[in-house]
């Protein structure tokens, strides 16, 4: 076997599952979950139109083996999609590439990006999504988990990272919008990180599939967007990550995209031609008519700026917690600080799910940042949310230090 799997820490939804053993919801509430960063909002009716009309369509149909780099038209779509949103005119044939969910994708891009025989170092976030740390490790590199500030919104202090951890970095984590927090990294940090990358030369991988859901007027600042303001058109050493799971609410679909670097889109594109990462031809169609129509991204959007403005103020009567900048995500202090016997006891009081905050990070500087908040995912509808929301507020009155 290989020796790296044991390197492995459990998944957080594994630990949620050893922390719940034993426990008996209350048979008197009806179980809601909002642990799993699942969206729950229906799938768009054209974009399951678009699937089973491309069955039927020579070319689309499932009758041959799909290109790994997708379609002229798929490839179409995502350029089409970016000028649109972020005003950037990338090349269809060397700037991006299918992949079958951003999920996969970041794991896959260190096994292509990082030379295992140099003692590497991938920087993330802490808190994080633990796919980083999993590529990281099978890739033979040592994460290192970058110190956060909960003071200024868990923002990352790069500053903190020693001059000799950056020496060894070949690749760079970053999510924004963040998980959990929601945070949004502005043009300063981003300048700060690409003057880094010049000085170092790691690759960044900008992990971006929050970006269609958010809060403020403005959308978040992606990161070949900030790379262009900072007249680095040929996007040296960036590539970014996204997603139809969030922003259509086709999480079973599998579809997103890497865009970027021509340089290192060309390396990855040769190690996903042998790992098998062809994007079935129907997901194709059907991601084409996703990217190129914003009314159901608007509306989606919408309806979760309608949910998160009802269900915030009542968690915040109670926890400290407040409307992030996007994603859909509420990061919330618990009192008490213990956020594991936190989420045992509400699950077994009032059958509601939260996933503690530690499960999503490392400890670092003797703490682990998660500790102390969990993370709750608004993703079913508002009336459910809500309901979970005010049976929130009774736990917490009934529990101030829940053991």
């Amino acid at each position: 076997m290989n020796p790296l799997l044991d390197r492995l820490q459990p998944y957080p939804f594994e630990r949620l599952r050893q922390l719940f053993a034993g426990v008996v919801p209350n048979p008197a509430y009806a179980a809601i979950s909002l642990g799993i960063g699942e969206p729950k909002h229906p799938t768009p009716p054209f974009l399951k139109q678009a699937l089973v009309d491309a069955l039927d369509t020579p070319g689309a149909d499932l009758s041959a083996y799909p290109p790994t780099i997708g379609t002229p038209a798929l490839r179409g779509a995502f350029t089409g999609w970016l000028q649109r949103r972020y005003g950037l005119a990338l090349d269809p044939a060397t700037q991006v590439l299918p992949v079958n969910g951003s999920r996969e994708a970041l794991f896959a891009f260190a096994q292509t990006v990082i030379d295992p025989r140099t003692k590497p170092v991938v920087v993330c976030p802490n808190p994080f999504y633990q796919i980083y740390e999993g590529a990281a490790l099978l890739a033979g590199a040592a994460p290192y988990y970058a110190p956060s500030d909960p003071a200024r919104n868990f923002a990352v202090d790069w500053d903190s990272v020693p001059e000799q951890v950056w020496a060894r970095t070949q690749l760079l984590y970053v999510c924004s919008p963040g998980n959990p927090t929601g945070a949004v990294m502005p043009l300063d940090e981003w300048r700060k990180l690409f003057a880094l990358s010049d000085r170092h030369g790691f690759v960044i991988a900008s992990d971006e599939c929050y970006s269609e859901i958010y809060f403020r007027d403005e959308p978040p600042l992606g990161g070949l967007e900030a790379a262009a303001k900072l007249g680095r058109t040929d996007f040296t050493r960036l590539v970014a990550f996204t997603s139809l799971s969030k922003r259509s609410n086709v999480p079973g679909m599998r579809s997103g995209f890497v865009a970027g670097d021509a340089k290192l889109l060309k390396a990855f594109a040769l190690y996903r031609t042998y790992h098998g990462s062809a994007m079935a031809p129907p997901v194709q169609a059907a991601s084409i008519a996703a990217w190129s129509d914003e009314a159901h991204v608007v509306d989606n959007r919408a309806q979760y700026r309608r949910k998160f403005a009802e269900v915030t103020p009542v968690l915040a009567s109670v926890l400290d917690v407040k409307l992030p900048d996007a994603s859909f995500y509420l990061w919330a202090g618990v009192p008490g600080g213990d956020d594991q016997a936190f989420a045992r006891a509400l699950l077994a009081q009032y059958n509601v799910t939260v996933l503690p905050g530690s499960f999503l990070a490392r400890e670092s500087g003797g703490r682990n940042p998660g500790a102390g908040r969990v993370r709750m995912a608004l993703v079913a509808q508002t009336a459910e949310c809500l309901e979970a929301a005010h049976r929130i507020v009774d736990f917490v009155k009934n529990n101030p230090r829940p053991q």
